[in-house]
């Protein structure tokens, strides 16, 4: 039970054990030299709970109590007196960013006297944005004082507080608020079976001396017999050295870390407690004292090295890091997939991801008179790939990933420990496939894994699932050939759209979104409103039609050949199997789309799209893809709506194309937002006619939320929540962790959400960035254990840590720096122009850009084409004129955190 107001003193602590019921204890806090106030929570004595002190604050007095269960939980009850400091938000957001990386569950609850039921109130309105930029929820719905007003809160995760009420129990002018939540306690029993080879030092030693001494591909000659020995050759070594031995096992999960070391220091500890038992000698408790050290000190070294391999060996893959590290500290209940795992249930998932593109093209209507679109000029020619060296084939090895498919005969790093002995064989197969245009029939197959969409979704649901393709290793190393000259033809003769930034080197997301915002930005400034219209095509990799993909990488790209002949093998004959477990389906296969997990199939996919450019130009709209995902937006004048016509006009051009492509549009995820002055905004409503029904208030881009006024304060509180998301988690491992590993975890998940597309940060309202900056904060006081009463700054500037708008400038400028130096797309180089005097100057060798006319609003001036030239401009000279990327980087860093510290 949480009480507020108790007006109890020190010596009231009776009138509290006189209303604890049975079994029942209580905290309180009392409000010194003054009337009024007091806090007090009553609680069963089951419950392990602990009053802790998170700070003083003048603007609310408040009560936590830290309770011991299955998750940590936190408990805050609150007191904000009517005439509260203008300070509270600033003190409240401080309490909570304090405690939101230590709890998995915290509950607020309080009289807060602020009226959030009340859409005009400026205090309330703020509170609610507050809590949602922490990703916490504000229950009561209902009035909880007599005058019908809501000020008693009730604050948590979403969906963490069930069957909330309000009751008039007539004692006081604030109601009695009810709720309920849950403590659940989850099994962690896990049965099922493990499958391990033992490839220690010594297994291989004996594996490379085997290898050495066979000929790998038997003598054959033809291309899928030389594969077939190459594979049955290396399978069989493995096999004769570490053959795979099966375990079942129905035990309770352990740690990871506990190892053989763990449990001979433990035995040793059990041998020392019966010795000091049988002969109760003081030398004999000391000796079992030091083992009991030793065995704790062992359990802590351990430990710190598991937890530093698992972030040393991923530190570039968040997904792995975030899952292995929530596997360590919250198992939770295992999703039953061992349940699933049976022939006819592979078979079910093989049918039903097989159906699901069967439909989709189904459902698309064709014209039977439609004629594929010609390109408008003709292509250059390839005709043939090159062969590869072996320096070409080990670089190509060295910078593969080291994920191993269940199809390669060996593991991925066995490959790479054997190149001297493989790269003979393993060429002369890369080449044969190259020069004669065909594609090996056993790469043709892939693995197909069902990956749940989401960790709470329903397992049972085949829909939940979404299909991973494992394709073999050797498979990549021989896409990865073709891609590189493929590429480069590509390049060489400007045929890959402008405009499509996907799976292309020097373009990202990042540079995509800075063009349209920027777009976006300078046309808000001069008055206008722009339609933002986002396309959302379903399973497009999977529905593209073979034919039409040869006859455009034909016609529109200019391949003919063995290039052709090797493309028409590669994408045709495809086929699948569902594996679960130790159960896999029968092949099944795949007639449509290009091969997921491949780095070719992107860039397939790419050229397949080459037409639409052009019928969008068409229109007079401008457009951006990023790989499947396509916007196009047009900016007008409030008063000349007419020019929506032409964005009605080309969405159906598009979308006719798309049909007759074997691409459906789905209409139920396009999205359409307008960007400007909301009185424009709406006066622009009835002029979009059909497309008002896709009218939103913000949209999702390419993983940043954009809002009607380019405000991005969504976007900054989505990244809030998921940064103290995984703070929380970090900091329940980082008493495990050296700080370098602690630093590695920071960067992978909290630095590299802050820094994602903060190129679009420029100019936004100090309040926006100070957000971000408060996560910094708290992510350098956990690296460094640094106390929340200690300044941070000096903090950040011992980590060499850029504040938050220190960061986005250097992104900003290091795009400026690319730009400048051809390692940027043209649209960014675009937006940029060299200045040039009018007469001969010393200025006119320094690098520098020129400044547009200053835009008529602030919106403008946050616009990339206008806020980066001013800032490179203000660059020493040396820094904008550095050698290379690398120099740039260090001396722009040294530049501005000597801005930021002195």
């Amino acid at each position: 039970m949480f009480l507020v107001e108790t007006w109890l003193k020190e010596e009231g602590a009776a009138t509290l054990i006189e209303a604890c019921p049975p079994n029942y204890k209580f905290y309180q806090s009392i409000r010194d030299n003054k009337r009024g106030g007091g806090i007090a929570v009553i609680f069963s004595d089951k419950l392990s709970c602990n009053e802790i002190n998170l700070g003083t604050f003048t603007s609310f007095e408040y009560l936590a109590i830290k309770v011991k269960t299955d998750h940590s939980l936190l408990l805050i009850t609150l007191y904000r007196p009517p005439k509260s400091s203008p300070t509270f938000l600033s003190d409240f957001s401080t309490l909570v960013s304090a405690v939101l990386t230590n709890y998995d569950r915290i509950i607020i609850t309080g009289d807060f006297n602020i009226h959030v039921n009340k859409s005009g109130d400026s205090n309330g309105k703020d509170l609610l944005n507050t809590l949602d930029g922490f990703g916490l929820h504000q229950y009561v719905t209902e009035a909880t004082h007599q005058l019908g007003n809501t000020l008693d809160l009730v604050i948590s995760q979403p969906a963490n507080i069930n069957n909330i009420s309000v009751s008039d129990i007539a004692i006081s002018d604030h109601y009695c608020v009810l709720f309920e939540f849950p403590f659940t306690i989850h099994s962690n029993r896990e049965t099922g079976a493990t499958h391990k080879r033992c490839i220690n030092e010594s297994a291989q030693q004996k594996i490379t001396e085997l290898i050495s001494s066979r000929d790998l591909l038997n003598g054959h000659k033809s291309l899928d017999e030389m594969v077939a020995g190459f594979n049955s050759n290396l399978k069989e070594i493995l096999d004769e050295v570490a053959p795979l031995k099966t375990k079942r096992s129905s035990r309770v999960k352990t740690s990871p870390w506990i190892n053989e070391s763990v449990r001979e220091k433990k035995r040793q500890c059990r041998a020392a407690e019966r010795a000091w038992r049988k002969s109760k000698l003081e030398v004999n408790r000391i000796i079992l004292k030091e083992h009991i050290i030793t065995y704790n000190n062992t359990i802590r070294t351990e430990r710190k090295n598991y937890l530093s391999k698992i972030i040393t060996d991923h530190h570039n893959n968040t997904r792995v890091l975030f899952s292995t590290i929530e596997k360590v500290l919250n198992p939770g209940p295992v999703c039953d997939m061992l349940s699933l795992a049976t022939t006819p249930k592979c078979e079910e998932f093989a049918e039903f991801f097989t159906n699901k593109i069967l439909a989709i093209r189904a459902e698309i209507i064709r014209d039977p008179n439609y004629l594929q679109d010609a390109p408008i000029k003709e292509p250059p020619t390839l005709q043939t790939f090159s062969a590869i060296t072996e320096d070409d084939l080990y670089k190509l090895i060295k910078h593969s990933k080291r994920s191993t498919c269940s199809l390669d005969p060996i593991p991925t790093f066995l490959m790479k420990n054997n190149f001297n002995y493989i790269s003979t064989p393993l060429l002369q197969i890369i080449n044969t496939s190259i020069l004669t245009g065909i594609f090996p029939s056993a790469f043709k197959t892939a693995v197909v894994k069902p990956l749940l969409k989401k960790p709470n979704l329903d397992y049972n649901t085949l829909n939940n699932y979404r299909p991973i393709s494992n394709l073999p290793f050797i498979s990549k190393i021989l896409e990865k050939a073709v891609f590189l000259q493929l590429n480069q033809f590509l390049n060489e003769n400007d045929i890959l759209e402008k405009f499509q930034s996907g799976f292309r080197a020097n373009h990202s997301t990042e540079t995509a979104l800075t063009k349209i915002v920027n777009d976006l930005r300078l046309s808000t400034a001069t008055n206008k409103v722009s339609a933002l219209v986002l396309l959302d095509l379903s399973a497009a990799f999977d529905t593209i039609d073979h034919n039409i993909l040869l006859h455009r990488l034909k016609t529109w790209v200019g391949l003919s050949g063995h290039v052709l002949k090797w493309l028409e093998s590669y994408i045709t004959g495809r086929q699948f199997y569902i594996s679960l477990g130790d159960h896999i389906s029968k092949n099944h296969d795949v007639p449509f789309g290009v091969a997921q997990g491949s780095c070719l199939g992107p860039l397939l996919f790419s050229l397949y799209m080459l037409p639409p450019g052009n019928i969008i130009k068409k229109h007079n709209i401008d457009f951006h893809s990023y790989a499947d995902d396509t916007q196009l937006y047009i900016s007008v004048e409030p008063n000349k709506t007419t020019a929506l016509q032409s964005l009605t006009s080309c969405l159906s051009a598009v979308t006719h194309w798309m049909s007759n492509n074997f691409l459906k549009l789905n209409e139920n995820k396009t999205e359409l937002l307008l960007i400007g002055p909301k009185d424009k905004r709406e006066a622009l409503l009835p002029s979009l006619g059909n497309l008002n029904q896709y009218v939103r208030e913000q949209v999702t881009s390419l993983g940043v939320i954009l809002d009607s006024d380019l405000s991005l304060k969504p976007h900054i509180n989505k990244v809030t929540k998921t940064a103290y998301f995984h703070l929380r988690n970090i900091a329940k491992v980082r008493p495990f962790l050296t700080k370098p590993d602690a630093e590695k975890l920071v960067h992978a998940f909290i630095t590299s959400r802050l820094d994602y597309c903060n190129a679009l940060f420029t100019g936004l309202p100090k309040k926006s960035i100070e957000k971000l900056q408060l996560i910094q904060n708290s992510a350098a006081r956990l690296l460094t254990k640094t106390r929340k009463r200690e300044h941070i700054t000096p903090v950040l500037a011992e980590l060499h840590w850029l504040p938050v708008s220190y960061r986005i400038d250097f992104k900003v400028l290091l795009l400026v720096f690319k730009a400048v130096n051809g390692l940027a797309p043209c649209y960014i180089a675009d937006a940029l122009s060299s200045y040039t005097p009018a007469r001969a100057l010393r200025s006119a060798d320094a690098s520098l850009l020129r400044i547009p006319d200053a835009p008529p609003k602030r919106i403008g001036e946050s616009a990339f084409s206008y806020y980066a030239p001013k800032r490179w401009n203000a660059l020493p000279q040396h820094i904008r004129k550095a050698e290379s990327i690398d120099i740039f980087k260090r001396q722009l860093k040294t530049y501005l955190f000597n801005q930021a510290y002195t």
